[in-house]
């Protein structure tokens, strides 16, 4: 782990003088390659100078103490900079650990977020709008930024479909365990009798794909345009503005009506394009190491059952890590922190016993 340790330092140095080199800052794309990487190597040297410097210090007191001529009360004073610096050792090598754990390299991108109505008809398409709200009140909170990209909204005020951008540093690390189904059991206001309904809603989470890591090919599109249909006001049908893009070579279509102008509609549907096409080539790599799928908290799939949400009972149950929560009023509205940083902490302990395997 040191030698490794000692190399991540020297890469740390390098790449902290190429980004003070003119030719580095004018190019703008390695550039900003370079800053991201030092970014990430970062926490990793601070803390293994932290280990340097609990080291040293230990090393010392040790030769101290050896010392016969010390008096008492400094022999004292000695042993216990001895012992406070011996666990430093070992607490920071823990954490070292775990920092040298491989990263996911989409931890710090933006994402993008599609909510579709499943099981249950209309409760479902409501419940799609409870997460939909709950996401973006999490992500406010965060001081992350959201954009509405498309919705197909019901008539009860639900979605039968919702995508909608957040943005900021680590987005898709607080968003990435989300991807499933999650189920809502509740009464329906339309239920006479009291019954309780059971209805899932399906949520993927997409890292944004720029346009470096995902290029599209205008030869491959197949860009059509119509008039938006729905909720939005009496511009809505006047102009051709809705915009529907398909990728021929894998058939993936994206619409996109929720703004007036077809330009804007335009760039929208190309940002979740894009970030679809990517997570595609995503999942065809992790199903090509397999092995690695075992160290993470659930499948991953989007047909996985996650979450349930029991109105009555007031209760959440990640079914991942068997976390059940009594605030689903909070989480709702949310405070979704307790219930991410348990994932993340789970995903980390395997990650680690996978290594040390």
């Amino acid at each position: 782990m040191f030698d490794k340790l000692v190399q991540v330092e020297e890469r740390y140095n390098e790449v902290n003088e190429l980004v003070c080199k003119s030719e580095v800052v004018a190019d703008m794309e390695q550039y900003t390659k370079l800053m991201r990487e030092l970014k990430q190597l970062t926490p990793v040297v601070e803390k293994f100078r932290e280990y340097k410097k609990a080291k040293e210090t230990f090393e010392e007191s040790k030769e101290m103490l050896n010392d016969s001529s010390l008096d008492s009360d400094f022999t004292a004073m000695v042993k216990e900079e001895f012992e406070q610096s011996k666990e430093d050792m070992e607490r920071i090598s823990e954490e070292l650990k775990i920092l040298l754990l491989p990263r996911d390299p989409n931890d710090d991108r933006n994402v993008i977020i599609e909510i579709r109505g499943g099981a249950g008809g209309e409760e479902s398409a409501l419940f799609a709008g409870v997460l939909y709200r709950m996401y973006n009140m999490y992500a406010e909170a965060k001081g992350f930024k959201c954009e509405l990209l498309s919705a197909s909204e019901t008539g009860l005020g639900g979605f039968k479909e919702v995508s909608f951008s957040v943005d900021g540093d680590g987005a898709y690390s607080r968003f990435k365990f989300e991807s499933g189904v999650h189920r809502v059991q509740r009464v329906p206001e339309t239920e006479s009798q009291g019954r309780i309904h059971t209805s899932t809603t399906t949520v993927a989470v997409l890292p944004e794909a720029d346009e470096v890591d995902f290029e599209l090919n205008e030869k491959d599109l197949e860009i059509d345009t119509f008039r938006s249909s729905g909720a939005g006001g009496q511009h809505i049908n006047k102009t051709s503005s809705a915009i529907r893009i398909t990728h021929i070579p894998t058939g993936t279509v994206v619409e996109c009506q929720d703004e007036r102008s077809q330009h804007k509609n335009k760039e929208k549907a190309m940002k979740v394009l894009r970030a679809r096409l990517y997570d595609a080539e995503k999942a065809k790599h992790d199903a090509e190491i397999a092995g690695e799928r075992k160290a993470q908290v659930g499948t991953g799939d989007r047909s996985e059952r996650i979450r349930t949400y029991n109105y009555p009972q007031g209760r959440v149950s990640d079914h991942r890590i068997n976390l059940t929560l009594y605030k689903l009023e909070q989480i709702l509205n949310g405070d979704l922190d307790e219930l991410i940083d348990a994932l993340i902490t789970a995903d980390t302990a395997e990650k680690l016993k996978a290594s040390e395997n």
